[in-house]
């Protein structure tokens, strides 16, 4: 153990000087919380990009030619299955005005029955001719209505544009990441609202329905529910109160180490603020996270505390003790938290590294306000003979209990224990190895499978043959490789190959809509839609596509195959992304590369890719590093190997537990995971701290786990139960993944708690040479 001459300076200076100590914390905490009202909702599509991942570096290669993955699309569908009425189409027209002038929205790139951009071509008797597929001179009467029906029909857009039964139309668009009106990040939650303003509820009827999906209404709909996530906070806050009450017994010892961590929170806020960060809605959990770790240490110092005050120490001298304690232990166990949190700074996607600069900042936060804060105040209480009679009462009641769990550090009682948690990593084990990375559902994960974004998606996905799920494969070739045949027939036979793959709904490349030109040249025969090898016949072919159609560049040197998918499960993306790559390798070609990705599933193949990449060596230096830590404490390889085993097996039944409840490992599962490591690490390092003390008393290790068990044991117990009971309220959240965050945290404070109290033990009866 370390010489604790230094925390006796530390210790002698802080409460020497408690008011300046208590002046300099409420200075801080006042301009902390000034910063922290100026925390604003931060959202960007590119924080949730690898940027330094092979398919992010072709994203933005080709982002300025062809758009990213950043789309809206916006369904109008007419309830009695018929788009064909002049209602119909003057809302669809009015509602294109209105996605056109959303700030943000890229202009050149909104597509849909009423932009020039959307344009047919025929073969007539004359010649060649061609059009808007909704001329200028459109009049929505019969015969004006018949014209767009045909026009509709020779763009080839039904699927696209059209839905495939003719009940309703899109509006397709292209979002930036700044607002052109204010040169600031585009607010996304902003362009949500007027998404619901503008869209929905200015020409939803009784008529026609209106659905919108795309990433900003992602952004949208969260942060909306987050508008309750303060709600949840103030359920977990009141029922941690309330129990936190029943074992300190008093209210003044409840609040001291609920405003401790609340000041914590408060801190990390502030400091995110004043570094220039904003709150992302997918790491809006981060400070509740915080928050129960900042709990957890605060009911260390309060069991300390009343230890002392149970021996006859004044409030005063308790709180001195229990600092000089704790110091060095909590400290420990929070550089341990945090190391977990940094870990993940390994993977170079913005969000996650957000995540992770947060949390630690909220640890740093916590060794400050819980390790010396709460001990300072706790120093000005002044407790009665009636309070000490409570303490004694209880420790009395609770005697018999504890002494009956001490057994377990018995050898065979203890050699049960540890064939049941062997028993428990096979379970890990086998479960825990299929843990996928992605989302294993359809729709939006983040949101409930009956939230309206995610009806939205199904009613799109089930009426045209797109969907806001699409990943892009960005040809490569030589300079006016469209009009090469050998180019444009490798293309094709990509996109057939393509079609025929499970997961994918349709594909869209030059080739095939130069087909269909080609077959209008010939009167729409069929037996005409192929590729010409006539050189002549190709140019003509390809030569009315224009660059505004997002399927090849200026000099025809860059072709890109839209690849539509069913959703956007793990499973998929990952079978899509392999057939692309077996498919490239089988057909290497001088004059033909086929590069992935863009589209928003490529988003998601580099960001899976990314985390399965990086989880098993953040595993890795996490454990490595927390072991490190515990041997540089404890100078014992035993006493590392007591703490880090029951963390390592509940990690591993976490990693279980997703699975089985199809929870993909994912950008906002990640800090979950790690607070698994951070939380197990406090508990076994403050029983096993205090179990060591009561050793070198000379009491046997029975002894010594029931001394430990009244006291810091207590304590770890009552934060197990505290804080899962206070998130297990969060199943009921608008928001899924907060939903399922409150089962994992839930599990994982409950399943921390008895390995600490069962397993930890166990270990040490066989692996500490002591008197049992």
């Amino acid at each position: 153990m370390p010489d604790s001459a230094i925390v006796a300076k530390l210790e002698n200076f802080i409460f020497s000087h408690r008011r300046f100590v208590l002046i300099i914390f409420f200075v801080t905490t006042a301009l902390m919380l000034y910063f922290a009202i100026q925390l604003k909702i931060d959202a960007s599509f590119t924080k949730l990009l690898p940027l330094e991942h092979e398919y992010m570096r072709i994203f933005l290669k080709h982002h300025q030619e062809f758009g990213g993955a950043n789309r809206i699309l916006v369904a109008l569908i007419a309830k009695d299955g018929n788009m064909f009425t002049p209602e119909f189409l003057q809302t669809l027209q009015l509602a294109t005005d209105e996605v056109f002038f959303i700030p943000g929205v890229d202009r050149s790139r909104v597509s849909s029955l009423f932009t020039p951009n959307t344009r047919f071509t025929e073969v007539i008797e004359d010649g060649i001719t061609g059009g808007n597929v909704v001329p200028d001179d459109f009049r929505p009467t019969p015969q004006g209505i018949d014209r767009l029906r045909e026009n509709i029909l020779k763009a080839g857009i039904v699927g696209r544009l059209v839905a495939n039964d003719f009940s309703g139309a899109i509006i397709n668009a292209q979002l930036m990441e700044v607002n052109p009106n204010t040169g600031d990040r585009l607010n996304y939650a902003l362009v949500a609202q007027q998404l619901e303003v503008n869209l929905r509820n200015k020409f939803e009827n009784t008529l026609l329905d209106v659905h919108i999906i795309g990433f900003a209404k992602v952004i949208g709909d969260i942060t909306e529910g987050t508008k309750r996530v303060v709600l949840f906070f103030g359920i977990t806050f009141f029922i941690t109160a309330i129990l936190v009450h029943l074992y300190a017994q008093t209210i003044i010892l409840t609040a001291i180490p609920l405003l401790c961590s609340l000041v914590a929170v408060n801190w990390q806020l502030g400091l995110l603020s004043l570094s220039g960060f904003g709150l992302d809605p997918m790491s809006i959990l981060v400070p509740f996270l915080v928050f129960a770790i900042g709990v957890s240490h605060g009911v260390q110092m309060i069991n300390g505390f009343r230890s002392e005050i149970f021996h006859g120490a004044d409030c005063f001298t308790a709180s001195r003790k229990s600092f000089h304690q704790l110091l060095i232990p909590g400290s420990i166990a929070l550089l341990s938290d945090a190391v977990g949190f940094i870990a993940i700074l390994l993977i170079k996607i913005e969000i996650i590294q957000e995540m992770a600069i947060a949390a630690s900042i909220g640890v740093a936060a916590i060794i400050l306000t819980n390790l010396v804060l709460l001990p300072v105040l706790m120093s000005y209480l002044n407790v009665d003979q009636a309070y000490r009679y409570k303490i004694h009462k209880r420790s009395k009641l609770m005697a018999p209990l504890w002494q009956s769990v001490a057994k377990i550090t018995e050898p065979r009682l203890a050699a049960y224990v540890i064939l049941v948690g062997l028993g428990l990593l096979l379970i890990g084990l086998w479960q825990g190895k299929e843990i996928k990375i992605g989302d294993l559902q359809e729709g939006v994960p983040e949101l409930h499978i009956e939230s309206r974004y995610n009806v939205d998606s199904r009613v799109i996905g089930d009426k045209f043959s797109i969907g806001v799920d699409v990943i892009t494969v960005i040809v490569e070739t030589i300079a006016q490789g469209c009009l090469n045949y050998e180019v444009m027939a490798t293309i094709d036979q990509f996109e057939w190959y393509m079609r025929n793959v499970e997961g994918v709904q349709s594909v869209l490349g030059l080739p095939s809509i130069a087909k269909i030109i080609n077959a209008g040249w010939h009167e729409g025969g069929l037996k005409w839609r192929v590729l010409p090898r006539n050189q002549s016949v190709l140019n003509q072919a390809v030569s009315t596509v224009p660059t505004s159609s997002g399927l090849l560049n200026n000099d025809c040197s860059v072709m890109p195959v839209l690849i539509f998918t069913t959703d956007h499960k793990a499973q998929t993306i990952e079978n899509i992304v392999s057939k692309i790559k077996q498919y490239r390798q089988r057909h290497v070609t001088d004059l033909v590369q086929f590069q992935l990705a863009t589209g928003n599933v490529g988003v998601m193949a580099a960001t899976n890719e990314e985390v399965a990449a990086n989880q098993y060596p953040i595993l890795i230096y996490v454990f490595a590093a927390v072991s490190m830590l515990c041997l540089l404490y404890f100078r014992s390889v035993s006493a590392t190997l007591c703490i880090m085993i029951p963390l390592a097996l509940v990690s591993l039944l976490a990693y279980a537990l997703m699975n089985i409840l199809e929870i993909g490992l994912k950008v906002n599962t990640l800090p979950v995971v790690a607070l698994g490591v951070g939380v197990g690490i406090d508990y076994g390092i403050y029983i096993y701290n205090r179990l060591l003390t009561e050793l070198k008393e000379g009491d046997s290790l029975q002894a010594a786990y029931s001394s430990v068990l009244m006291t810091t044991g207590n304590g770890v117990i009552l934060t197990g139960i505290t804080l899962a009971s206070g998130v297990i309220t969060w199943i009921f959240s608008p928001l899924k993944f907060q939903a399922d965050m409150g089962i994992l945290l839930t599990f994982m404070f409950l399943v921390n708690m008895l390995g600490a109290i069962f397993l930890l033990p166990a270990l040490a009866s066989w692996l500490l040479r002591v008197r049992s």
